[in-house]
């Protein structure tokens, strides 16, 4: 009986958000994991491993700033992460159509995936808050943006392998490709 209240105290107290496990580290093998992209397909990392290097980082929010400098130098980029045999993938808590409108916005040329119950991050072990509502305007066009969770900003490489090659808990987001790139080329 005990146990049964705690688990209705986490329900009732979380608000619904997954709660974060232990983060994974260099060597770990990375969880499988899919999700709805931008363009509201699936994404399998399946179909990447044994191919493909796999930048994964975890943002707080579409349209602000440092998310929007991070996935900008990712674009700017893309050509020496690609020689470097790695393909990009932006995640958040943003829902598919806020994501959608942020890459149109940035002309960001990498997928970007939805993670808006932050099952994903929890696998990953990366911390997440509530999420939140913020409407933004490019081109005379206001948009609301919606995300279910907002995750705290965490870069990963999971090599070839499937396993976790690098992870960084402190990521500087404009130049977050630059250390992921020393990494793939190191």
């Amino acid at each position: 009986m005990k146990r049964i209240l705690v688990l209705v105290f986490v329900a009732i107290f979380s608000g619904g958000v997954a709660t974060a496990q232990k983060a994974l580290k260099s060597g770990d093998k990375a969880p499988a994991f899919s999700a709805m992209t931008d363009e509201g397909t699936t994404w399998k990392s399946s179909d990447f491993i044994g191919k493909k290097n796999i930048v994964l980082y975890f943002y707080p929010a579409a349209m602000t700033g440092g998310c929007t400098k991070q996935a900008c130098s990712y674009r700017d980029h893309q050509a020496e992460l690609t020689a470097a045999d790695a393909v990009v993938v932006g995640i958040s808590g943003d829902e598919v159509s806020g994501l959608k409108f942020f890459k149109e916005a940035n002309q960001l040329n990498f997928t970007l995936l939805s993670d808006s119950d932050g099952k994903i991050a929890t696998l990953f072990g990366v911390p997440v808050t509530e999420g939140g509502t913020i409407k933004r305007t490019v081109h005379d066009r206001e948009v609301e943006l919606t995300r279910g969770v907002t995750a705290k900003r965490w870069t990963f490489i999971i090599g070839k392998d499937g396993k976790i090659r690098y992870v960084n808990q402190q990521v500087d987001a404009e130049n977050d490709y630059q250390a992921v790139l020393d990494v793939l080329k190191g």
